[in-house]
């Protein structure tokens, strides 16, 4: 079975995606560095509101209890749910929440209290539940649950329901039918508005979202597309055809999910339809899912970035082996090639010998030359994250890197030159550091935006060639150019 990271679920609707946009908007930032921003400034539910609720729950205060979860939201009681340690206090709160409620609690939980509350739970209860569930966040919930769940689950999905689950399922991981659902408005061209509105009354419930409804033919055929507001300004006697939207951004199934997730922020989007090979509707993809997409797409970059391989459960449900053999392997790698660097300083034994004092610029040489490396290669990973970069600005990207190192370089150069000169009163060792800083930092600088770029275009991701790696080659080089122009101006 398919794993997938674990996604925190947000749902909005049309007003809180509007102040979603503006906040991105006057922030300056991309969507994704907003969420990332607004997720690590969430907080969890205070210390008292648990107590309260373990205390009602000793003291079998039901009503009260019931009273108390059905005013709160249900992002906040699964966060009380999870801070909970009885089992069956667990149980007990869940039960008292009302259906819907329940349903959105159980989508925001954290994965293994899911699997907690599936075993605990009775084929009616879990069947309530998951029928509160849209059609995505169920497969979601198949794919992240261990194969000795699955079947209660199956079980209590309806036998239709489970045909498209298993539809969808069959999609690649990151391609935009794994995160589509079934489940949206679709209405016919010779249809009066008043007849479509009506059809949103019969079926909006079981919608993910009302407020962008598809046009089809008799063949599900994508013909066009029409929002709730133009519904509801329109005239109710015209037709849809003559209010709907021809020109459609759509995306097929197969198509990535990150860059499905790009095109909200592009767009403006609040759904995107999903077609197949003949252009028939086959899903949608909501903001929502796309946020999530975003998300797990931050985190793997971050622990790409690094030097970890990235892992699909939260830290604290990956167990210390684990973490252990997704740390190890870079490390080795670059431990291992590190070695080089105590090679080449071998070699150059005699120039110790002349000049003790050269090896005490070893460190600063090869720390700086990392630094530079990692600055620039961070700007074009984010660049190319954002689409802001191309592969094909490779020039210009190369070019304006050089241009900024001659002056960086150039300015470290003369400060340290400086400084050695009047702390050692050496002009050639003043001269072979400075000079070594200015081509140091020019290398580096042009290394980390060369093998970024080289990553993508190789179609790997770019967030690989990120600090340690970048490091480690410019430790490499820093050595050599650093003892070779020693060599030259010293005469060693």
């Amino acid at each position: 079975m398919r794993k997938r990271n674990h996604t925190v679920t947000i749902r909005m609707n049309k007003e809180e995606y509007d102040l979603f946009q503006s906040k991105v908007k006057e922030s300056g930032r991309t969507q994704q560095e907003v969420v990332i921003k607004a997720i690590a400034d969430l907080k969890i539910a205070s210390a008292e509101e648990i107590e309260e609720i373990k205390r009602l729950v000793e003291t079998k205060k039901f009503t009260v209890l019931k009273n108390k979860l059905q005013g709160m939201n249900s992002a906040d009681i699964s966060e009380i749910l999870d801070e909970l340690e009885d089992k069956e206090s667990v149980i007990i709160v869940f039960r008292l929440l009302p259906k819907e409620k329940a349903g959105m609690t159980f989508s925001h939980m954290e994965s293994d209290m899911r699997q907690k509350l599936i075993q605990d739970l009775t084929d009616a209860e879990l069947k309530g539940v998951l029928d509160e569930l849209f059609m995505d966040d169920t497969v979601d919930l198949i794919e992240e649950m261990p194969s000795n769940i699955v079947p209660k689950i199956l079980k209590a999905i309806s036998k239709e329901d489970r045909k498209i689950v298993n539809e969808l399922l069959k999609y690649p991981e990151d391609s935009a039918g794994s995160i589509m659902t079934t489940e949206f408005i679709d209405l016919k061209e010779n249809m009066t508005i008043e007849q479509a509105l009506d059809r949103i009354r019969q079926i909006g419930t079981d919608s993910e979202t009302i407020y962008t409804c598809y046009v089809l033919d008799q063949n599900r055929k994508l013909q066009g597309i029409i929002s709730i507001k133009e519904l509801i300004l329109a005239k109710e006697e015209s037709l849809i055809a003559d209010n709907m939207e021809t020109n459609i951004i759509s995306v097929n199934t197969l198509e990535d999910k990150e860059e499905v997730a790009k095109k909200f922020d592009k767009y403006d989007l609040y759904a995107l339809p999903v077609v197949d090979n003949e252009n028939r509707l086959v899903g949608i993809v909501t903001v929502d899912d796309a946020i999530n997409v975003l998300q797990d797409e931050a985190e793997e970059d971050f622990e790409k970035m690094a030097a970890m391989s990235p892992t699909e459960e939260s830290y604290f449900e990956t167990s210390v082996f684990k973490h252990a053999k997704n740390r190890i392997v870079w490390l080795l790698i670059l431990m291992l090639s590190s070695a080089i660097t105590g090679t080449i300083i071998t070699n150059y034994e005699n120039a110790f010998a002349a000049v003790p004092l050269l090896v005490a610029f070893i460190p600063m040489l090869m720390d700086t030359g990392g630094n530079c490396g990692s600055q620039s290669s961070t700007l074009i990973i984010r660049g190319l994250a954002t689409d802001e970069l191309e592969v094909k600005d490779v020039f210009k990207i190369l070019w304006k890197e050089i241009r900024i190192a001659v002056i960086v370089g150039v300015s470290l150069a003369l400060i340290n030159g400086l400084r050695i000169f009047v702390q050692y009163k050496n002009l050639q060792l003043a001269c072979t550091v400075g000079l070594s800083i200015t081509v140091t930092v020019i290398l580096s600088k042009s290394i980390g935006c060369l093998l970024p770029l080289l990553a993508k275009k190789l179609k790997l991701d770019p967030a690989i060639m990120a600090a340690p790696l970048i490091t480690t080659i410019v430790d490499i080089l820093s050595v050599l150019v650093y003892f070779n122009i020693a060599t030259a101006i010293m005469g060693l």
